[in-house]
């Protein structure tokens, strides 16, 4: 089916009754020439990838629990491409231009927004390393615009521009930034890898790896043995879990990142405004609820849920910021399971283990990231090279030394 301002109309006429499920519920074949460990949007877009991009549609998606139940759903639905340092620049940028197009390529409303993002800069400082980062921007080919206070002032009139503690220098603008429905995301790449013939198997847990003479033969799921010439694990905070039955010890931590939203409320915030001197980001969804997250929980856990210091942290870093977002009530908060590497950049390569492929450790950068890491894992997978977008994301640069360290914070995932 496709969707049109047509069918919804006659579906209304007809009382919505020809709406067809968005993809099937298959059985698991015996074997397949790949396998997605992961119904998260990384790994369903690795699999439209592979059937769109390469052809390549004996594929199955193996998720342990529902479509959309992970950290695809769990998280503040930002999307932007303002990345600094060669290796990110251009993988966020390559990102970018795939959700400028995906409503178009899935044929599904993804409620994809570029309502702007504006990173704020509170010293002299950090609007020097802004510009830098707008230069850098700017010749990748993206958007960036340096703003001062007075234009801060007149794009954002509702910032606290009277606290003396965290003055507000000026910011960074991208315009093409903003934000989309993270439940769409997902659904709108399980229905278009199911329509090219991905089999998306929900309620299937990987329990344990078959390799043989160092390939890879399958996986060992709760619905018996799958067989496959490739598999490639997307499993976001559950990448060491999972490696590990490999014999894999990955550079990688998970850690909790609490998000929160609001009441319902008229139209205040124009897009994303984020705090320069600590980690607070704020938009307003399109059903009025003010959308925020801000540090991790700084401990290591599998657990979707928080603690109440990292609540704490986080609304006092709000009010600072936007004061008057303290008369909302906040409804509820969540939590998902962020799989942090030690330079705070993602993995995007193959391991040791012959045909078997490692996509995490993204951090923050995880939801943003989903088309262009899909098409670059599919690409990886299909031909065994590297797409021109993550060539500088390869596991062992942790061994050479060569990292891609965004936030210039060593090699400790909790600060990234």
């Amino acid at each position: 089916m496709q969707f049109s301002a047509w069918e919804i109309i006659k579906q209304g006429l007809t009382g919505n009754k020809g709406w067809k499920p968005h993809w099937r519920d298959p059985e698991p074949k015996s074997a397949y020439d790949v396998i997605i460990i992961g119904g998260g949007g990384h790994g369903l877009a690795t699999a439209f990838y592979l059937a769109k991009e390469h052809g390549i549609t004996n594929v199955a998606v193996l998720e342990k629990g529902y479509i959309g139940g992970g950290n695809v759903g769990r998280n503040t639905t930002i999307v932007r491409a303002n990345y600094g340092l060669p290796g990110n620049s251009e993988f966020y940028s390559h990102s970018l231009k795939l959700w400028e197009g995906m409503e178009q390529e899935l044929n599904y409303n993804t409620m994809m927004s570029q309502r702007h993002v504006l990173n704020l800069c509170h010293s002299d400082g950090q609007r020097d390393a802004f510009t830098r980062r707008a230069n850098t921007m700017l010749i990748q080919g993206d958007d960036a615009e340096v703003l001062s206070r007075r234009q801060v002032r007149d794009y954002a009139p509702f910032l606290n521009f009277d606290n003396e503690r965290f003055p507000i220098r000026g910011g960074l603008l991208h315009r093409r930034g903003g934000t989309a429905r993270h439940d769409a995301v997902a659904w709108g790449y399980a229905r278009g890898a199911d329509m090219r013939g991905v089999d998306i198997i929900q309620n299937c847990e990987v329990t344990g790896f078959r390799i043989e003479q160092g390939r890879i033969k399958g996986v060992e799921t709760t619905r018996g043995f799958i067989g496959a010439g490739k598999v490639g694990m997307a499993v976001a905070g559950r990448t060491t879990q999972v490696g590990q039955m490999a014999g894999l010890r990955l550079p990688i931590e998970s850690h909790v990142l609490q998000a929160f939203v609001t009441e319902g409320l008229k139209p205040i915030i124009p897009g994303v405004v984020t705090f320069g001197m600590g980690h607070f980001y704020l938009s307003q969804s399109d059903k009025g609820g003010l959308v925020f997250g801000g540090d991790l929980d700084f401990y290591n856990s599998y657990a979707a849920r928080g603690n109440l210091p990292a609540v704490e942290h986080v609304m006092q870093a709000g009010m600072s910021m936007v004061p008057m977002i303290g008369k909302a009530r906040v409804l509820r908060s969540w939590g998902g399971i962020m799989d942090m590497t030690m330079d705070g950049s993602p993995i995007i390569d193959r391991t040791p283990v012959e045909g078997l492929f490692l996509n995490g450790g993204w951090c923050y950068g995880g939801f943003k990231a989903v088309p262009g890491s899909g098409h670059v894992f599919a690409h990886l997978i299909a031909t065994g090279n590297h797409h021109k977008a993550s060539t500088k994301h390869l596991l062992n640069r942790f061994e050479t030394g060569h990292v891609i360290d965004e936030e210039t914070t060593g090699a400790q995932p909790n600060l990234h």
